[in-house]
């Protein structure tokens, strides 16, 4: 019998042709790279690769921050700089000018007022309920539940929906028509306008904001939960220490650095608030759930005349609070009691 030859392609030759397109496309990259590194040497090559990003970071970054600021100092509706007169800081005082900060009526711009205690009562709520939510959901996960890898998951794939998809998905729930009203008429309760109460409006622009963004801190928790050594939990549960002495004297404070960076965090993406909340109820019903990045767009942009300065003036203030809670991040980790152990 003839012993018949097998045709199999020898798999290092079929790997070096494909190979051999991307050393090309390599060699073509690094003669110019070469002559870079001979020209600046090879220790201010990194800045040279910093430079694209800086542009762009300088383009869409700083200079519309030196814009926004003459913009806040030229009054008028006129969009190009050159046709706006000089007005100094008469927006800033009128944004600022109250006869008493608690009560918004009072005050000069009183849109403006409402926004900003409006923020400040979902920054609180939402924050709070989602760390605790999210520090309860971690400890959960960080346990050897059935499916863990599963509910992982699906704490998390929330955040990777768009925000206005979150929001027109729990409108088509939560509309007269929507899904949730529908299953009340059918048990027999009287069908809830959330969008008319602004109780219901303020509670539903909390909740959806916590569901949307939940599992991203969560992970974070969780990441913290994982780096604890488990010999101290050995340790502990062989000298017979409660759950609850063992979280407050062990998972707490080591825990604490994650937390801390969850909190400033949650805090600066609370304070900026808009897509979902916009989407989901318009800042209504009146001005229930209208925030401060809504007041900026409405003066700005939405509501006729266009009041360029007194929204660019109204987003420094909103920036200045956003530095000084970067800060406290900064000056909170340098006194962590972790870090400094």
């Amino acid at each position: 019998m003839k012993q018949t030859k097998s045709h199999v392609k020898d798999p290092a030759s079929a790997v070096s042709i494909i190979c051999i397109p991307l050393v090309m496309i390599f060699n073509i990259v690094d003669r110019p790279m070469r002559y870079f590194q001979r020209l600046f040497g090879e220790k201010r090559m990194p800045y040279f690769f910093l430079v694209p990003n800086l542009i762009f970071f300088g383009a869409f970054v700083i200079v519309p921050l030196i814009i926004n600021f003459f913009y806040s100092i030229t009054g008028g509706v006129e969009l190009f700089l050159s046709n706006r007169p000089y007005v100094g800081s008469q927006h800033f005082s009128q944004l600022l000018d109250c006869g008493d900060y608690l009560d918004p009526g009072s005050c000069n711009e009183d849109l403006f007022w409402r926004a900003v205690y409006n923020t400040l009562w979902f920054v609180t709520m939402q924050v709070g309920f989602m760390i605790g939510f999210s520090l309860l959901t971690a400890l959960v996960l960080n346990k050897k539940i059935f499916a863990r890898g599963f509910f992982r998951a699906v704490f998390f794939f929330p955040v990777l929906l768009s925000p206005v998809v979150v929001a027109l998905m729990w409108k088509w729930i939560l509309q007269r028509q929507g899904v949730l009203n529908g299953f009340l008429s059918e048990i027999g309760i009287e069908k809830i306008l959330f969008f008319i109460d602004s109780s219901w409006s303020m509670f539903w622009a909390i909740f959806v904001s916590i569901w949307a963004h939940m599992g991203f801190y969560t992970l974070i928790i969780l990441a913290g939960l994982q780096a604890i050594p488990a010999n101290l939990y050995e340790a502990a549960k062989m000298d017979g220490t409660t759950r609850f002495r063992v979280f407050h004297a062990i998972t707490l404070p080591l825990l604490w650095p994650n937390l801390l960076v969850v909190i400033i965090l949650a805090l600066i993406k609370s304070v900026q608030t808009f897509d979902e909340v916009y989407v989901l109820t318009g800042g209504g019903p009146g001005t229930a759930t209208q925030f401060m990045v809504q007041y900026i767009y409405d003066k700005g942009f939405a509501d006729p005349p266009q009041d360029f300065g007194m929204a660019a003036s109204a987003s420094y203030l909103l920036a200045s609070v956003l530095v000084i809670m970067t800060l406290a991040h900064a000056v909170l980790t340098v006194k962590s009691p972790v870090r400094n152990t």
